[in-house]
């Protein structure tokens, strides 16, 4: 069972939580953005400046939330970004043949609907200054 996990942790600095917002706005933006385009969520999502830089920022920042809540939501974020990565490296090599093709698709759009899903219930939760499942 996914429960919240407690939030008795050492106090988060607000400058963090600032940034952990930022991280899920430019991880949101870069998704949105392949609403509004020809291309798919996760294709924005993953190739798009924005996410990218959220993910740059993650890795620079982690250390800081050690023994926070905000280091829950520095990992989801983190693994949000490289589990997406590897079900659209997937979804390539299943689109190597050409029956594969429509799986693909299918996929491609299921993992885009999963990081959609991941950053709004991120953002939720972090709104309610709580952890994210461990």
């Amino acid at each position: 069972m996914n429960e919240i996990a407690n939030t008795n942790t050492p106090q988060a600095d607000p400058g963090l939580i600032t940034i952990t917002h930022i991280v899920y706005g430019l991880h949101a933006f870069s998704a949105l953005a392949g609403l509004s385009s020809a291309a798919l969520v996760v294709t924005a999502f993953l190739s798009g400046w924005p996410s990218i830089l959220a993910v740059v920022i993650n890795y620079v920042k982690r250390g800081e939330t050690r023994g926070t809540y905000l280091e829950s939501h520095f990992r989801w974020q983190i693994r949000t970004f490289w589990f997406a990565l590897l079900w659209v490296v997937v979804g390539w090599l299943i689109a190597i043949t050409l029956i594969g093709i429509p799986v693909a698709i299918v996929l491609a759009l299921g993992v885009g609907l999963w990081v959609l899903y991941r950053i709004a219930r991120g953002w939720i939760t972090l709104s309610s200054n709580q952890s994210m499942p461990i």
